[in-house]
């Protein structure tokens, strides 16, 4: 299996993508746009949203679309994924958007069953022939709205719900949409939600409706709190564990964290066995395996930690 990365350096949280938003920078824009094309990025990720350091309005946005959207496109031509949960984002962005200049379908992300708009993403998936990616970590309730998906069993209803809705109502294949299973910091998973992740994605690969889905996960969620030194190598210990359940693409740092460790590292045995511990045994709720999860998770940073040092 190829894993496929999407681009995620185009992002307030990272300094460059900041300084170049916070400048209104193009040619910073195009630099980071490049460097993901480069090192072979299949598509690169448009994220504009706020952070804690950089508040960011909607209208300044979608009023940036038409000048950022020509220039990254100026550069390269992968495919854009446009991330926002709004539904007049991706318009705006499907407008300022040239097919001809790009190889590949854009992406519109994300649909969840919490979008107020998702009749509408719908529509605009159809109309335009996009890509899509699809949240499973959120459930449709019965009497409506939406909730947390807490077990592989919600999240791959949650799943079929929409293949069966983009397929019926957006003309998709199922080549055409990446489900996100979800994915949380693995040192303060007190819910099981790696574990249920990947055991969605096992749940989707027994399923021979599902077959040719594709999966991603947002990548540097994951090791999130971990010690600097060792949360590269966590985050790639997690890609060979995930591929194994089905993972092809994953939303992701290039420069660091884009490459799979290899099966044999002494890191994806420990990380298996800590995310297994993580696992809830009779009479123990999701909360005391998840402080078991951190502890065995943390022994493995020290460790790691201490054989660098020795090392060196």
């Amino acid at each position: 299996m190829s894993l496929h990365i999407i681009g995620e350096l185009i992002n307030n949280a990272y300094a460059r993508a900041r300084r170049a938003w916070e400048a209104r920078d193009v040619t910073g824009y195009q630099t980071l746009a490049s460097l993901q094309a480069a090192a072979g990025a299949a598509a690169i990720n448009l994220n504009l949203d706020g952070t804690q350091r950089v508040p960011v309005r909607q209208e300044e946005m979608i009023a940036f679309l038409p000048t950022v959207i020509p220039a990254l496109q100026a550069v390269t031509d992968v495919p854009l994924s446009f991330d926002n949960p709004s539904l007049g984002y991706h318009r705006a962005a499907i407008a300022a958007y040239d097919r001809s200049r790009c190889r590949g379908k854009p992406i519109l992300n994300s649909l969840a069953a919490s979008r107020p708009e998702l009749d509408g993403m719908i529509a605009l998936i159809r109309d335009h022939d996009l890509r899509c990616i699809v949240m499973a970590s959120e459930k449709f309730l019965p009497g409506g709205g939406s909730g947390q998906s807490l077990d592989a069993r919600d999240s791959h209803e949650t799943i079929v719900r929409f293949v069966d809705r983009l397929v019926s109502e957006a003309n998709r294949t199922l080549d055409d949409i990446i489900v996100d299973p979800g994915l949380a910091p693995v040192g303060a998973d007190t819910y099981g939600l790696i574990n249920i992740g990947l055991d969605t994605m096992r749940r989707c690969a027994e399923d021979p409706q599902l077959r040719g889905l594709h999966f991603s996960v947002g990548l540097s969620n994951f090791a999130w709190g971990t010690p600097k030194g060792i949360k590269d190598q966590l985050e790639r210990a997690y890609l060979t564990l995930a591929e194994r359940a089905g993972l092809d693409y994953a939303l992701a740092n290039v420069e660091h964290n884009a490459t799979p460790l290899p099966d044999h590292d002494p890191l994806v045995a420990e990380l298996a066995a800590a995310l297994e511990a993580g696992r809830a045994g009779p009479g123990e709720t999701t909360e005391d395996a998840g402080f078991r999860q951190a502890e065995k998770v943390m022994d493995i940073c020290n460790a790691y930690l201490e054989r660098q040092e020795a090392a060196s």
